[in-house]
């Protein structure tokens, strides 16, 4: 069941060693793809496939690129248990969420085969007579996509989409641990007719983003992933003047105030803090919860926690998979002796797991009595690691939920329209919920933070044009 990768390099698969491999992390004894190890060379190639290609992409009437799109688009609906299966081998979400992400990566191809057809221009009258001004929406060349792990179909879809809609050519970087998914991708927008060029994968490690960041012939670059790279990717973009866009992670809180419904803060925080095994940028990583409901909440979060099913990704009744990897499975587990050193509680849960097959699992763990300055309330785990903060009120629990460096997504469950309306407009994140799990978004609205959770232009929906268009000002005199 081993795959063997290439690249996608100029409409042709490119064929090269195999020396890498993704493993499942449900069962490490099964290797689930070989890929090569790109370098400078195949990045170079790409590029310039995709330069070549970019001229008459972007002047191709938008019918063109939208039935493009749309046949992506129900290709990946028609195959989306194949392809789900094969997401959940290769990153470890169950085998719901896989054939869930894979059913969105459809709608975004779908709904962005709609936007080709709207790049919206302004008709306005001069200040001069005689004169008439009109702007317009054209694409900017060749972006470099660096797409993350955790969801290794929907991103590369929601950065790939909108900048095919709008005219432009890409040359796509997948995560190491995940490039079969990305591959299956590939495949698929060539097998549905995009021309040569327009559509280029190269594989590798984090040298092959580094050549993608510094090409010359890159007018743009998305990049999902850590800040510490994404600081790295901006300061290479920046030197020469190309587009940056960066979504770099949260320390998502959600708020609990007395006055919730105890049932559904509970479920919220399940949600947030565990489906998708914490491998979210959008989790709900801390929960502040006011001392009212402080621990009867906690105590049925634990409850429930205990009740979810760990196991193989690919069993139906699994509810959490694996980590992705060993690296990701120890941080995990450090980040839990680190909250407890500092004096953090752990309720439960935070333990390795042996199970039937060998693979990177553990038990969702809960860490209670923590300080807001704790290092397990500062900085991102990414995996099923939650920690509580007890509040005396909610003036006390905002203040609280706006500290730190992140400002991705943030959550607070009440039954008090006072204070639900106080808090979407006073946190500090990009995107708030309102008796909802901080994790869970729409794709045709726009996706982003602040602080240093996000830079540059806002992803997804309607708001992509604005990345992956340039405004022309044209004047007539008549």
């Amino acid at each position: 069941m081993t795959r063997t990768l290439t690249h996608f390099i100029g409409g042709e698969q490119v064929a090269a060693e195999t020396p890498n491999a993704s493993i499942n992390p449900s069962n490490t004894d099964e290797i689930v793809a070989r890929y090569p190890a790109g370098s400078g060379a195949e990045v170079d190639a790409a590029v310039m496939a995709a330069r070549r290609a970019f001229p008459a992409w972007a002047e191709a009437s938008p019918e063109v690129r939208s039935d493009l799109l749309d046949k992506v688009g129900a290709t990946i609906m028609a195959r989306a248990r194949e392809l789900g299966e094969l997401l959940s081998r290769e990153e470890g979400k169950t085998l719901a969420e896989g054939t869930g992400e894979v059913m969105r990566a459809a709608r975004i191809f779908k709904y962005f085969a709609g936007e080709a057809l709207r790049r919206h221009g302004r008709t306005l009258d001069s200040t001069r007579p005689g004169l008439d001004v009109s702007t317009y929406r054209e694409a900017v060349g060749v972006f470099g996509l660096i797409a993350p792990w955790n969801f290794p179909i929907a991103i590369p879809a929601w950065k790939a989409a909108p900048a095919l809609a709008f005219g432009n050519t890409i040359v796509l970087k997948p995560a190491s641990p995940t490039p079969a998914i990305a591959h299956a991708l590939a495949a698929i927008v060539h097998e549905c007719g995009a021309p040569a060029g327009v559509f280029n994968l190269v594989m590798g490690e984090g040298n092959v983003g580094a050549a993608i960041v510094d090409h010359p012939e890159v007018d743009g670059i998305s990049f999902t992933g850590s800040q510490t790279v994404g600081a790295r990717v901006a300061e290479g973009a920046v030197r020469r003047q190309a587009r940056v866009q960066l979504e770099m992670g949260g320390k998502n809180p959600l708020v609990v105030l007395d006055d919730a419904d105890l049932d559904r803060a509970v479920a919220c925080a399940i949600d947030g803090a565990f489906y998708g095994t914490g491998q979210r940028c959008t989790a709900s990583s801390r929960v502040i919860v006011t001392d009212g409901i402080h621990d009867r909440f906690v105590a049925a979060l634990a409850e429930r926690a205990k009740a979810l099913k760990v196991g193989d990704a690919l069993d139906p009744a699994t509810q959490i998979g694996p980590a992705v990897s060993e690296s990701q499975l120890e941080q995990n587990l450090r980040y839990v002796h680190i909250a407890t050193d500092e004096g953090g509680r752990l309720v439960t849960g935070g333990e390795r797991l042996g199970l039937a097959n060998p693979g990177y699992f553990m038990s969702p763990a809960i860490i209670a009595d923590t300080a807001p300055e704790m290092r397990i309330n500062c900085e991102e785990v990414f995996g099923p690691v939650v920690s509580t903060v007890r509040v005396a009120d909610y003036e006390e629990a905002l203040g609280i939920a706006n500290r730190g460096q992140f400002g991705l997504s943030a959550g607070i469950v009440t039954e008090s329209l006072k204070h639900a309306r106080h808090f979407r407009r006073n946190v500090r994140a990009g995107m708030v919920m309102v008796n909802l799990p901080t994790a869970g978004v729409d794709y045709h609205v726009p996706f982003g933070g602040t602080r240093k959770s996000s830079y540059g232009a806002r992803e997804q929906g309607f708001a992509a044009v604005e990345f992956y268009t340039q405004t022309k000002t044209v004047y007539v005199a008549g």
